[in-house]
């Protein structure tokens, strides 16, 4: 009896380590881990205990033959948060996340006792727990809008506790190192509804949200969406707008216009109404860098400068650069325009459109690939002929002028990983003013934009684009002089980019960029048999531009931040050209010419390189107030030739060669920066200092416009600006808006070794666009939800001169003295405009949503000069002043949104 009751207990027990042992044969085809786990059990004798809403709808797939069931769960739950425990009796207890210790307390391979974290209900598991654990792990994850699934920048990720935060790039990814342990974030952006989490970190993980948007953002005037960015962000003099934002400005016509809106920003100014280009802290227009989606734009303006070429209805924002700006761009010296637009919606169908007394405007979203892809699309046109008939000139009266640009963006992300973005722009202008000719200038702009994303650590894009930018002259008249003029420069670049997030400490952005220009400095060709014209082709030019970069953005602590860049850029003047070498210490002209000397095609006959740097530091006093400090170097290979008083469509680009040297800048800024009342005022106070070399002027009387020996025409001297800038801001309330105030000064020497090189003397004397004063005042107050005033104030210093002195006769001809260049101001600019904005009722389901704007331009009736001339009249010198809007202009614009 006691050797059967022996055999018996024998028998029991190899069965039960057998069973603990049983190697299993199973195979999975697609199913969920649910279906996974009840095969098992289905076909073994393992019981499973868990909670089904830990287990996501992944499908699984695999064959095992033999295999240990640890193996098996590990190929099931490997990737999520799922841990698993097994009892001798073939239990298989699953946790979320946790481990099943067999104490309360259980030493770890440090020999540090760690107890068990006890979850709440509501609490979100990041990564499975282990034995070994780190002090911290990474959180990542992708934050979208939850009305349209874009993907969202510059929205902060907080733990307030720990004083640990970031904000998300422009994908809408972020990346956050938390403790080991229990964590508490929150999420919040302009215009969206807060969100917040409970989190127990075990390990690295994901985390994605998505934010709900919130009716007031209908109605914020807001530059910047990122809370308390201004006083955190180390680099100063960096400037964001959204689109969305801008509607309540007044602005001429009607047209909602990004680029009105930055100019009223301190340090951002337009040498006045009727000019293209701006001048950023005292630079020259030539020395913006304007990208549209990385792609160069050339001409940023439609209508003489009067409207931007940036459709306000395809554009997210526009962050411009007007300090420290960063390694990856080069090729100016004075600020960066970073233009982005919207990414089309891959959920629904959406459309936006207005109609207004100058311009008519549509966009439209559409999904291509339901949450994979999307088109965006959109064009604008003008009817603006009649506009010309009211402006203070009656030889306008015959005039005409229209504008159209399109753009059409695709959008697709083929995984987490992966998106591709590929854009094209094309805008045209035409114009006949008070002549026979009629002007044109377009734009055009390719871009392909790969991001794919390494690992936690590590992504990047690799971007390519093409710009061309060109205009003409067809001109039809008496004399038999007609005649077609031509200009093109055209720019294709490449560019890669990388990001590496080595620690809290550094975050690296390092890569290449190349550019290749192609410039045909202008044709004329005679216009029919009779045309009398000489036909003249200046020899086209090409260059090469290089640059490699790298930037570390350094948290000493958490009061100091560095930020360092380097970019090393190299130039190369490129055949087949002409190449004119005169003789050392003549002046330049045809009497000191020794030689042309022609280059063949891609032969290199002069390179130019330098190193620069941009260095700045932000010091945080307490969590609302910081000082900022910054230096950088540039330089700009690729010049803007204008002996107007103010920039033209229809001035010409030159690169540097032999004779033309590249501009350098050098920029000094300190500033203090503070956030009050909860961050809803902000309050500014920055100065700076900048000093040029080789900066491009002319000589009195220069002819610029298809001229084969431009070099013997222009001068190149040093330069300084310097000034202060005051902002001061309310972001949120029934009242918000900014007021912005600039002191600045912009001076040019020229000084060479002969008379003709010489203006004033040698000494520093003011430049074209140099406005010692402005002031402006953007306000807009609420009434209600759906009704709204708002008002534009600006005032600036007029510009400055060149004056007739006197007048004297030499053999029977009289001439006019002048005096010192720019020795004069025209009248001070300032002007008034105030707007009424009725949205639609704010019902979500109907068609469209709609919003009007009533606005006068002018109110005052303000006779700005546009510019003064001067003409002899019965023998006496008389002075002229022009202007663009003398009296007030009233519109009416209607938007909807659908």
């Amino acid at each position: 009896m006691k050797r059967a009751l022996l055999s018996l207990i024998f028998l029991v027990t190899f069965l039960k380590l057998s069973s603990q042992n049983t190697k299993i044969d199973i195979e999975f085809n697609n199913l969920s881990k649910l279906e996974a786990i009840e095969l098992i059990e289905k076909k073994t004798n393992y019981r499973f205990f868990f909670i089904k809403d830990w287990l996501d709808t992944e499908k699984i797939n695999g064959t095992f033959n033999n295999k240990d069931i640890t193996e098996i769960l590990d190929h099931i739950f490997g990737t999520t948060n799922i841990n698993f425990h097994i009892t001798k009796n073939n239990q298989v207890i699953l946790t979320n996340g946790s481990l099943i210790r067999k104490t309360v307390f259980e030493e770890d391979q440090k020999n540090n006792y760690h107890a068990p974290i006890i979850t709440d209900e509501d609490s979100y598991v990041v990564g499975k727990e282990k034995q070994e654990r780190q002090d911290f792990y990474k959180l990542s994850g992708r934050i979208k809008s939850k009305k349209n699934n874009q993907p969202l920048e510059g929205v902060t990720i907080f733990e307030r506790e720990k004083n640990i935060f970031t904000t998300t790039t422009k994908n809408g990814f972020y990346s956050l190192e938390l403790p080991y342990g229990k964590n508490y974030i929150e999420v919040s952006a302009s215009g969206f509804s807060r969100d917040s989490r409970a989190l127990v970190v075990h390990s690295d993980g994901n985390l994605n949200f998505s934010l709900k948007e919130k009716n007031e953002e209908l109605d914020e005037v807001v530059i910047d969406a990122k809370r308390n960015f201004n006083v955190k962000q180390t680099v100063a003099g960096i400037t964001q707008i959204k689109a969305k934002d801008i509607k309540t400005i007044p602005q001429v016509l009607g047209e909602r216009d990004i680029l009105k809106a930055v100019v009223t920003l301190p340090g951002i100014k337009s040498a006045g109404e009727g000019s293209e280009g701006v001048n950023v802290r005292g630079g020259k227009v030539d020395q913006n860098l304007f990208l549209l989606d990385e792609g160069v734009m050339y001409n940023p303006t439609h209508f003489l400068g009067l409207f931007s070429a940036i459709n306000p209805f395809t554009t997210e924002d526009l962050n411009v650069y007007k300090g420290n700006t960063p390694a990856e761009y080069g090729g100016r010296i004075s600020s960066v325009f970073d233009i982005n637009t919207k990414d089309a919606s891959t959920e629904k169908f959406k459309g936006e459109a207005s109609i207004g007394p100058v311009t008519g405007n549509l966009s439209l979203e559409v999904p291509i690939i339901k949450d994979k892809s999307g088109l965006l699309v959109g064009a604008r046109s003008t009817y603006s002929d009649w506009i010309l008939n009211i402006l203070d000139d009656k030889k306008l009266a015959n005039s005409s002028a229209s504008f159209q640009d399109a753009i059409l963006k695709y959008n697709h992300e083929f995984d987490k990983n992966n998106t591709l973005k590929i854009t094209g722009y094309y805008s045209n202008d035409e114009f006949q003013i008070a002549s026979d000719s009629l002007n044109s200038y377009n734009n055009t702009i390719v871009t392909a934009n790969w991001f794919h994303k390494f690992n936690d650590k590590n992504k990047g894009n690799l971007i390519l684009s093409n710009s061309n930018y060109e205009f003409g002259i067809d001109f039809e008249g008496n004399q038999n002089r007609n005649f077609d003029l031509n200009y093109n420069i055209n720019e294709t670049g490449l560019k890669l980019k990388l990001q590496y997030l080595h620690s809290k400490k550094h975050q690296f952005v390092y890569g290449l960029e190349s550019k290749l220009y192609n410039v045909s400095p202008g044709s004329i060709n005679p216009k029919g048999q009779n045309s009398v014209v000489t036909p003249l082709n200046i020899p086209k030019e090409k260059g090469i531009e290089n640059g490699i970069f790298i930037s570390d953005a350094f948290k000493v602590n958490d009061k100091l931040a560095i930020d360092l860049g380097l970019r090393f850029s190299q130039y190369v003047s490129l055949g087949p050209t002409s190449q004119r070498i005169y003789q050392d210490n003549l002046p330049r002209n045809q009497s000191s010419l020794l030689n042309t000397v022609e280059r063949d095609n891609f032969e290199i006959f002069n390179t130019y390189q330098g190193l620069s740097y941009r260095l700045s530091a932000r010091y945080l006093l307490n969590d609302d107030l910081s000082v900022k400090a910054g230096v950088n170097k540039l330089f700009q290979y690729i010049h803007r030739l204008s002996n107007n008083t103010t920039a033209s469509p229809l001035d010409t680009w030159r690169l540097s060669d032999h004779n033309i040297k590249p501009q350098e800048g050098t920029q000094f800024s300190l500033g203090v920066f503070q956030n009050f009342d909860n961050s809803n005022y902000e309050l500014s106070v920055e100065g700076y200092y900048k000093k040029y070399e080789n900066l491009l002027d002319f000589k009195t009387g220069a002819n610029l416009l298809l001229n084969e020996t431009i070099e013997t025409e222009v001068l190149q001297g040093p330069g300084k600006s310097y000034g202060v800038e005051f902002l001061i801001r309310k972001k949120a309330g029934r009242l918000n808006g900014w007021l912005g105030y600039t002191y600045a000064r912009s001076l040019i020497q020229l000084d060479g070794n002969f008379n003709e090189e010489i203006v004033n003397n040698g000494k520093f004397f003011p430049t074209n666009y140099d406005k010692p004063h402005s002031l402006d005042i953007i306000m807009n107050y609420k009434l209600t939800e759906r009704y709204s005033i708002s008002s534009n104030f600006s005032y600036q210093t007029g510009r400055p001169i060149t004056y007739p002195t006197g007048k004297f006769i030499f053999q029977g001809s009289e001439f006019l003295n002048y005096s010192n260049r720019n020795a004069f101001r025209i009248p001070d600019y300032y002007r008034l405009d105030i707007g009424i904005n009725i949205e639609g009722n704010h019902k979500i389901k109907k068609f469209a949503h709609s919003f009007w704007n009533i606005s006068v331009y002018n109110v005052l009736g303000r006779n700005n000069p546009y510019s003064i001339f001067f003409e002899t009249v019965n023998g006496n010198v008389t002075g002229f002043k022009s202007s663009i809007f003398s009296t007030p202009i009233p519109t009416i614009t209607y938007n909807f949104r659908f």
